[in-house]
């Protein structure tokens, strides 16, 4: 199974995926370049800025990915 059908997989099956999650899963280094090859490929995907804090307190940003959504609140 390549890293795009992994992530296509967790994405339809858990929703969502962040970079960690995709590193400890999966072993995927580089998310926002298998993301860009699913848009490339035709898959929605879209992104959304979460913020929190690192084991020291100070507050980080990273990417949360989920697949979009159709008019009826299906994933595409």
């Amino acid at each position: 199974m390549t890293q795009c059908e992994k992530i296509l997989q967790h994405l339809t099956f858990n929703g969502s995926i962040t970079a960690w999650e995709a590193m400890q899963e999966y072993g995927i280094m580089r998310l926002a370049s298998r993301v860009t090859d699913l848009k490339y490929m035709g898959v929605p995907v879209k992104k959304v800025m979460e913020t929190s804090k690192n084991r020291y307190g100070e507050p980080v940003c990273y990417a949360r990915y989920y697949l979009e959504e159709k008019n009826d609140g299906t994933a595409s």
